[in-house]
């Protein structure tokens, strides 16, 4: 038996015991949902042990979705199952434009504070990534395509160059439901709203230019309006339908 071969199930050895103390450290919340890990190189440190040894551990906690690697910031704790359950027990799916109301409502309050942050904090590939789902926007509004999904990735990409986690998570699990225009057709019974993707491209751009500027404020207040023209549109709509017959449960809603 050569040496290589020997040292192999010693490596492992090695990589699930890393991997076990870290569990540990996520389940006795030391690191909890949404914080990023120490860096590889901190973490060789802490433990003594080689890159591969700590990769392996990685990986080994990745595959248990206790940890999720993003490209270019890092691993994140993901949350528990039962958290995430938790979140939408306390957070329904909407059935009602009131719902979508109330929920545009806590999403400013968290999406003006992101703006914000990511102004001063957000690096060379978040401020690519931001520019990337702008001209993504764009692009599908020219030929004539759904923007919605576009839409949602240029506010999680805002979201992520906060660099809290916290907020890419809460955004990934209200936000998807809030924006997509599609939900408006078959919970209004039909009722729909003209296009806004040209004005929606202009709110965007401002917002990308003041955080691509460092403005924290200008960054906030051009989210603030984004999303509270969205809400005014959202209460017309409301208006519309109880109008239309004042005893049906109005349903549904279009993106901001």
């Amino acid at each position: 038996m050569t040496q290589g071969t020997r040292s192999t199930p010693r490596k492992k050895a090695l990589s699930a015991q890393v991997a076990d103390t870290l569990r540990a450290r996520i389940e006795q919340g030391e690191y909890a949902p949404g914080d990023k890990l120490p860096t590889e190189p901190v973490l060789v440190q802490q433990f003594g042990h080689s890159r591969t040894v700590i990769r392996e551990a990685i990986a080994a906690l990745r595959a248990d979705r206790l940890l999720e690697s993003r490209q270019g910031s890092g691993v994140f704790v993901l949350p528990a199952p039962e958290s995430a359950e938790l979140l939408t027990r306390l957070i329904p799916a909407p059935e009602k434009i009131s719902d979508m109301i109330e929920e545009l409502e806590l999403r400013i309050g968290v999406e003006v504070e992101a703006a914000g942050l990511a102004a001063l904090r957000r690096s060379p590939a978040q401020e690519a990534e931001i520019q990337h789902q702008l001209d993504r926007f764009e692009q599908l509004m020219q030929q004539g395509e759904l923007t919605d999904e576009a839409d949602f990735q240029f506010h999680m990409a805002i979201a992520a160059a906060t660099n809290n986690a916290r907020f890419r998570l809460f955004l990934e699990h209200i936000g998807r439901r809030v924006i997509p225009r599609v939900k408006l057709r078959s919970i209004t019974g039909g009722v729909n709203l003209p296009s806004r993707d040209h004005t929606i491209l202009t709110e965007h751009t401002a917002i990308a230019v003041a955080i691509f500027a460092g403005d924290a404020e200008a960054a906030r207040e051009s989210m603030r309006t984004h999303l509270q023209i969205g809400l005014q549109r959202y209460r017309s709509m409301a208006h519309k339908v109880g109008a239309q017959d004042p005893g049906k449960s109005a349903r549904g809603v279009e993106k901001q």
